[in-house]
């Protein structure tokens, strides 16, 4: 028997239905918001794999386009691989869950979230996020929730929840936040809303804008978890037991007193791959001599070590106030970094901090470079495209290529993001740019190394960028009141750390951020900690940057086609374009330029001959010219009649040349001086109402002299 549960989710009605659809999965929640309809599922294998010592989770979102009444494009017309929305989405939900399963829980775990409906006003990712969350908790799959997920918007100074797409376009601030339930709670309150994960970005929002959006969604969580709350009272099945394995105190001590000294030695190498090597050797050493007799210890004993590791480096940072490289908690990693060093490329740049180094090169193209997205919500023609690469050689692995992964499309996204507040508007700069960063060497902020890069690189390549941009990886560590807040952490910090928060921006404010959180009680008074250290790091790195440049150069390279901008009168698009594109084919094949069209007038004329631009540009104008009163035009006799004779002045346009107008003497014929298909020289002498127009040869010759 289905049930409803419904609760008022910012201002229109949510509803999860469950016991209705896909009886067999674990958990299935159908959410309905608006019109936004949203199927979740969630199936937890009864039985783990052998030698499976972690949580196999797989999420996968996917839009069926039939949920905006499309047919699929493509030769199969059916969905296919995840779109980058898609995959963005996922990892959104998997970021938000993947933390919040038990230690101990190895069973391969799918989620799936299929948007079966859309519209404009409700967002369909809000709508999974709660789902998903539903579906395990009414499930037996063990899950420390409930969480739920919210937008934040910020119109006009005022914050929004869930804000419509037509809102989100005016919006200064694009926030997706997810919390989690915590109790008890403090201040009276039943319960607290803990950040769990967050991502978005900003036109430049303060520190404090982003503090006061998070406590705003954070608060508009509430009735969506009650909501989840209510459900599991009434729904929810009894969790499966998780099997906490008995902790071999003996084989815990015996790991320790073998490995302690070689890990502390180990972390006190500042160079990754040597410090890698290190404490390979350390780990290959313990397992040997412990597991000689017993083989079987081997996951064990690799446990034990990784754990007496993490707490290593925790206790050097906490209790030590040392790093691994020596820094201290706030200060950045060498930078340097130049520009200008591929010569073909329109624009590139070499970011070095610490051992993380990013290749970045900018590629400018016309519209016809545009990338179409096709989401069920509509299509989108991007014309800044930001691609991340990370080869296996960048940590010293060899591995196959591939398509890009999650996590690259993932870090390309935000990287993207921070860079498209302070790109110059289309029609100030109509180019399509795409940024590659290939990231050569890692150690923990590649995404940012990425954010850099690619800033400079912009400004290599002549893009008028408002304002220099640059990205910072912050960490945390905290143990009961002891706190500390680090600034730029490697690799290794970020994998013993409690929170992974990136923050990107210029010197005015915040553009992009993402941040995952592995502990429950983060209070505001260290997010706005953390936030502020970012902004100090941040204006650092910036000034870093601007010791390489400080400003865009003057002019694209030589190397980029010069793209012309032609504003004609939306009317006059068709004699641009010509009967079938004639006068397109015609303009391109006289002077090899390529010519883009707007409906609305816009004429863009591309090419790196400044010559051959300049004819395809004189030609539109001759085009879509208006005969003007007092000008001197060469047209072309169109047809001989006994008063005069029809020239063509510009294309489709012609006047009457009366046959007292051809000579400054008198002309008995007009055959005598004129015959179809001349060029004669005229002037415009009179245009009427109904747009007549008189021409005079004879004053042409008196205006040349002649």
């Amino acid at each position: 028997m289905s049930k409803l549960f419904s609760a008022d989710f910012a201002g229109r009605t949510i509803s999860l239905k469950t016991d209705y659809v896909a009886g067999q999965a674990d958990g299935a929640v159908l959410a309905t918001y608006g019109d936004t309809v949203v199927l979740v599922t969630a199936v937890s294998l009864k039985t783990i794999r052998e030698g499976v010592d972690f949580l196999p989770l797989t999420v996968d979102y996917q839009e069926m386009t039939f949920a905006a009444g499309k047919i699929p494009g493509g030769f199969f017309k059916r969905e296919g691989r995840l779109n980058e929305k898609e995959i963005l989405t996922s990892r959104i939900i998997d970021r938000s869950l993947r933390p919040l399963f038990p230690k101990n829980y190895f069973h391969e775990t799918q989620i799936m979230a299929a948007v079966l409906s859309v519209d404009s006003e409700n967002d369909s990712d809000v709508t999974a996020m709660l789902a998903a969350s539903a579906a395990l908790e009414i499930s037996d799959i063990p899950f420390k929730g409930p969480i739920a997920g919210v937008r934040v918007g910020r119109v006009d100074g005022a914050f929004i929840c869930n804000p419509s797409t037509e809102l989100q376009e005016k919006s200064e601030l694009n926030l997706f936040l997810v919390g989690r339930k915590i109790t008890p709670g403090t201040e009276g309150r039943a319960y607290d809303v803990n950040l769990v994960m967050m991502e978005g970005g900003s036109n430049e929002s303060s520190e404090e804008v982003i503090v006061d959006a998070i406590a705003f969604g954070l608060d508009a969580m509430r009735p969506v978890i009650d909501l989840q709350d209510t459900m599991r009272r009434e729904t929810g099945k009894a969790k499966r037991a998780v099997v906490v394995p008995v902790v071999d105190e003996a084989l815990v001590a015996k790991v320790s007193d073998a490995v302690l000294q070689g890990l502390k030695e180990g972390y006190s190498i500042a160079r990754k791959m040597e410090r890698y090597a290190h404490l390979d050797q350390v780990r290959k050493s313990a397992v040997q001599a412990l597991t000689a007799e017993n083989p079987s210890l081997k996951p064990k004993v690799l446990e034990i070590i990784e754990s007496r590791e993490r707490r290593i480096l925790r206790e050097m940072i906490l209790n030590e106030n040392r790093r691994i490289d020596g820094r201290s908690h706030t200060e950045i990693r060498p930078i340097s970094s130049e520009i200008g060093l591929l010569p073909r490329a329109h624009g590139s740049a070499l970011f070095n901090r610490g051992e993380t180094q990013a290749l970045v090169t900018v590629t400018l193209g016309t519209s016809h470079d545009e990338q179409r997205m096709d989401y069920i919500a509509g299509e989108e023609r991007r014309s800044f495209l930001l691609h991340y690469n990370f080869p296996p050689f960048s940590v010293g692995e060899a591995k196959p290529l591939r398509s890009p992964g999650r996590r690259e499309i993932g870090h390309g996204g935000l990287s993207r993001r921070a860079l498209l507040p302070v790109l110059p508007p289309k029609e100030a700069f109509p180019y399509t740019i795409r940024v590659v960063s290939d990231i050569l060497s890692s150690n923990g902020s590649s995404s940012m190394a990425t954010v850099c890069g690619g800033c400079l690189s912009l400004m290599d390549a002549g893009v008028p960028i408002r304002d220099t941009v640059a990205g910072i990886a912050m960490g945390l560590l905290k143990e009961g009141d002891q706190v500390v807040i680090l600034s730029d952490i490697l690799g290794d910090e970020d994998h013993a750390g409690d929170m992974d928060f990136k923050v990107c921006g210029t010197e005015k404010g915040v553009t992009s951020m993402q941040m995952d959180i592995k502990i429950d009680n983060l209070t505001g008074d260290i997010l706005k900690k953390a936030l502020n250290q970012a902004r100090e790091g941040r204006l650092f790195i910036i000034g870093k940057l601007r010791e390489t440049i400080t400003q865009p150069r003057a002019d694209i390279s030589i190397y980029a086609p010069r793209i012309t901008t032609v504003k004609v009168r939306p009317e006059k698009v068709r004699d641009v374009i010509g009967s079938g594109g004639k006068n397109i084919r015609q303009i391109v094949a006289e002077t090899g330029v390529e010519i883009n069209v707007e409906d609305d007038g816009t004429v863009t004329i591309a090419s790196s001959d400044a010559d051959a631009a300049a004819r395809a540009v004189a030609m539109v104008k001759w085009l879509t010219e208006e005969a003007e009163v007092g000008k001197i035009y060469k047209g072309t006799v169109k047809k001989i009649v006994d008063f005069g004779a029809f020239v063509e002045i510009l294309p489709g346009t012609e006047g009457l040349l009366h046959i007292s107008q051809l000579a400054k003497e008198r002309v008995n014929k007009v055959t005598d001086i004129l015959k179809e298909g001349d060029e004669v020289m005229v002037k415009v002498l009179e245009m009427d109402k109904q747009g007549k127009i008189r021409l005079s040869r004879k004053e042409a010759l008196g205006a040349n002299g002649l």
